[in-house]
């Protein structure tokens, strides 16, 4: 038995060892990589000055065209992921922050993320993974995850719970510095299908106060960032539009853009703009904002 035992702990040993030289290697080919995605571009590019910082959800994602700023001789670049929340936009601007950019200004899509109960988008988060054993900031952002115990004690566990997203072919993509698709038009993607059902229901959706906004507030203010606060366009079939207005009544300082753009033709869905009415609202933007 104390054979069987001995033979045992020899294995576990093994193994931990095993994972502790597989993370090491994954971690340092993610390092390796600026081109990959936005996370890695955030973590790994040399420090610059960037006029404007985009953040927010797939409502910043696809409604603020990088190209029109730069046409305008701004650096831009829209860090918007598909269904992130505020806790995303908040750690990639502190990494920014950390990395030594020099900002000027943050456009921040907050807007639909106020209503959100969860803390962040489990699609997005796993992006910071990779770098979770090389930064304290994000280990610190993370530090009230259910999950944070396993990331920090566990050796490969982050690589192997995410193997479809962070497995050994991303990985070697990283190592090999191969460009991701992300990074094309500035971090911006223009949708080009219109669906012709448009419709929404806001009417059960409550904003609520929201720490990481807050966080982000005193970031921009602490580093002398300028920070423009927007909710981002509606189609006009949605229903519980004073949902903006209460958002107005708990952080006045948010510009509302719900209904620049209200016509069904230059929706994709009702919450997305097409490339066409993107381009509209961020001409609004440019308007009032840098011009």
């Amino acid at each position: 038995m104390r054979k069987f035992l001995f033979f045992l702990f020899k294995i576990i040993i093994i193994l931990f060892l095993i994972a502790v030289v597989l993370d090491i290697i994954y971690t340092k080919a993610y390092l390796h990589s600026a081109k990959r995605g936005k996370i890695g571009y955030v973590y790994n590019s040399e420090p610059k000055t960037i006029d404007v910082v985009i953040l927010g959800s797939s409502r910043a994602y696809y409604h603020l065209v990088t190209p029109m700023f730069s046409h305008k001789g701004l650096k831009a670049f829209n860090y918007g992921m598909e269904g992130a929340k505020l806790f995303e936009s908040d750690l990639i601007l502190k990494l920014l922050v950390a990395k030594k950019n020099k900002i000027k200004n943050v456009i921040l899509e907050v807007d639909l993320s106020l209503s959100s109960e969860l803390d962040y988008s489990e699609a997005n988060a796993l992006k910071f993974m990779p770098y979770f054993w090389d930064s304290e900031i994000i280990r610190n952002q993370f530090k009230n995850s259910p999950d944070y115990n396993i990331f920090y004690f566990f050796p490969f566990y982050r690589f192997m719970r995410y193997e479809t997203k962070l497995g050994f072919r991303e990985m070697l993509s990283n190592a090999l510095d191969k460009k991701g698709n992300d990074l094309n038009d500035g971090g911006y993607l223009g949708l080009f299908h219109s669906n012709h059902e448009l419709k929404s229901d806001l009417s059960n959706s409550k904003p609520r106060r929201n720490k990481y906004y807050e966080e982000i507030k005193t970031l921009c203010k602490k580093n002398n960032i300028n920070l423009i606060a927007i909710m981002t366009p509606m189609c006009e079939n949605t229903k519980g539009l004073e949902y903006f207005k209460q958002v107005k009544k708990i952080y006045p300082e948010i510009y509302n853009y719900e209904n620049v753009v209200t016509e069904d033709k230059y929706f994709s869905s009702c919450s997305h703009l097409t490339d066409e009415g993107a381009k509209i609202f961020t001409a609004r933007i440019l308007k009032d904002f840098f011009l």
